[in-house]
């Protein structure tokens, strides 16, 4: 049986008159992609966060390769190989792709000079930079161009490069093809592909509202509503039977609470 890279056991997350997260359960195996998916307010991106160190679950533990962890900050969750792509993205549009990628980890220099005063190594990190670029099937522009000329697909492709190079477990990405175009958003789908059949990382989790997407694009979907998880779809096996109008009706049908003929 596939290991799991990660594991929520009854895990909640209380805010002044509501329940954010309440008694979730989630299993991440490796080398899947899961979606997790929900209406506004379902507290898909507050299970996530629990994740990445932003948030601290009030109730609950949280296992990484079946050890139980306990993450409290992002730098926690950064030291256990999980990598989170908020839909912000973290960049700095008036920096180049180099200084991006590296920001607030960048490569000091090995000799004594670099090591004494944290000399920055530019020319390993363009290259590393390069040698990542390298892996991706997305045209980018010249490596000294400033970011804020990039399109939102090759800003998004610049968060997951980034994540390539430091992520050793888990990628996360909350809605990655937010505010994108028909032909970007099938761009940045093809490179989360290429990302996960390349195992750069051992699995990735998505959030989405786009169920063409979710549909295409992933393994396992867990379904949130009001706080719960509510259900999980194997979309694999779905797929396998070529029943997709019966996988958008259950999706649908678990999002909202209603059930469809």
């Amino acid at each position: 049986m596939t290991s799991k890279v990660i594991r929520m056991s009854g895990v909640t997350k209380r805010y002044v008159g509501t329940v954010a997260v309440d008694n979730v359960d989630l299993e991440l195996y490796e080398g899947e992609i899961l979606a997790i998916v929900g209406d506004n307010g379902a507290g898909k991106s507050t299970l996530i966060k629990m994740i990445s160190g932003a948030v601290i679950p009030d109730e609950g533990s949280i296992f990484v390769n079946g050890e139980k962890v306990n993450i409290k900050s992002p730098a926690d969750s950064l030291r256990l190989g999980i990598e989170t792509i908020y839909q912000d993205l973290a960049l700095y549009p008036a920096m180049d792709l180099t200084t991006n990628i590296f920001s607030g980890r960048e490569y000091i220099k090995h000799n004594l000079f670099g090591r004494l005063f944290n000399v920055v190594d530019k020319k390993k990190m363009k290259e590393e930079a390069q040698k990542a670029l390298s892996k991706i099937s997305f045209n980018m522009p010249w490596m000294k161009e400033k970011v804020e000329n990039f399109s939102g697909g090759q800003k998004q492709a610049i968060a997951i490069t980034r994540a390539n190079i430091f992520s050793k477990n888990v990628l996360i990405m909350d809605e990655p093809t937010a505010a994108l175009g028909v032909q970007e958003s099938v761009k940045v789908l093809e490179l989360i592909k290429e990302f996960s059949v390349r195992k750069a990382v051992k699995s990735i989790i998505v959030i989405s509202h786009n169920m063409e997407h979710v549909i295409g694009l992933a393994n396992r979907v867990i379904v949130m509503r009001r706080g719960r998880r509510v259900g999980a779809i194997d979309i694999d096996e779905y797929k396998k039977q070529d029943n997709m109008v019966k996988l958008q009706g259950k999706l649908v049908a678990l999002i909202t609470g209603l059930e469809f003929d």
